[in-house]
């Protein structure tokens, strides 16, 4: 069973930066889109971002457009979640997630299944 420990996260003033990272274990990371999932206090977990197994291909959501980048470095089992300009508004808990070894790329959420501690991110004003 894969194991994903995040790291990275923190406290930060609105228009700064930080940069989460997630260590996945196993052999099986370089054959898994990985992604990267919040959830503020009071709502649904969202996807914010995902990145296939080769790395070329991704996906962002509206509200991370231009901001976030994912990154993965296949021979450090590490994904990479780089955020600009943070907001207020993206203060929640970061996760990321695994999905099944075969799966290239997805923006669907169900399809992560596997899931770190998450890290907490506040931005304040």
């Amino acid at each position: 069973q894969v194991q994903l420990v995040e790291s990275g996260g923190g406290s930060v003033q609105a228009g700064g930066s930080l940069r989460l990272s997630c260590a996945v274990s196993g052999r099986t990371f370089d054959s898994r889109a990985m992604g990267w999932f919040r959830q503020a206090p009071g709502k649904e977990r969202e996807l914010v971002a995902s990145i296939s197994w080769s790395g070329g291909n991704f996906y962002y959501a509206d509200s991370v457009k231009g901001r976030f980048t994912t990154s993965r470095d296949n021979a450090k089992n590490t994904v990479y979640l780089q955020m600009n300009n943070l907001k207020p508004e993206d203060t929640a808990v970061y996760y990321c997630a695994a999905a099944p070894p075969g799966t290239y790329s997805s923006q669907n959420a169900a399809d992560f299944r596997s899931w770190g501690q998450g890290t907490q991110v506040t931005v304040f004003s």
